[in-house]
């Protein structure tokens, strides 16, 4: 797993500028309690500092990257509105500050792109950290209210309902299982 906290320590250092960034994607699972998968890419949005300064001493290291300083715009879905208040912070010091996305906000992003990997990630985000299903809900519902428009909603709403279901099976079963331990 690549240290993304270092690489961005580097940066902020040898740039002599500060850097506070929102980490998504594969390297932001081991924040959520997952274990991490093997990736080389750093997916990010760049709250303060400058994008394009970032985006090519990453490549200069050898790192692919995708940054936007938006990362609601990824997709014609919204993300819920105020996710960057709820980023919980992972590393600060005086030149960086690193974030992830909320866990319910985490699952969105993910789903917004609903391959078998971001489901999976997103299968086992949710159970790591005991989500709520009624509140994963009311974060796609928010999500649904702030975007545009669109047919891509309708895929959305599929993938959602598909992660949905696997959750519920997932956690009826880990359920049984309990059940059968505290009964054996």
């Amino acid at each position: 797993m690549i240290n993304v906290i270092e690489i961005f320590k580097e940066i902020a250092k040898s740039t002599g500028k500060s850097i506070e960034i929102i980490l998504v994607g594969a390297q932001a699972l081991p924040y959520y309690g997952v274990k991490a998968r093997a990736t080389m890419d750093i997916d990010a949005e760049i709250v303060r500092g400058d994008l394009e300064e970032v985006y090519f001493e990453l490549k200069k290291r050898g790192f692919e990257s995708d940054l936007s300083e938006n990362i609601s715009g990824w997709s014609v879905i919204s993300l819920p509105k105020g996710y960057r208040d709820r980023a919980i912070t992972i590393y600060q010091d005086d030149q960086l500050k690193v974030s992830v996305l909320s866990p319910y906000d985490f699952i969105i992003m993910k789903l917004r792109r609903g391959t078998e990997q971001d489901l999976e990630d997103c299968l086992n985000v949710a159970l790591a950290n005991h989500l709520s299903v009624e509140e994963l809900d009311k974060h796609f519902e928010d999500a649904i209210r702030n975007s545009i428009k669109d047919t891509a909603i309708l895929n959305f709403r599929l993938i959602y309902n598909h992660f949905r279901q696997a959750l519920m099976e997932l956690l009826s079963q880990k359920s049984e299982r309990t059940s059968d331990s505290t009964q054996g």
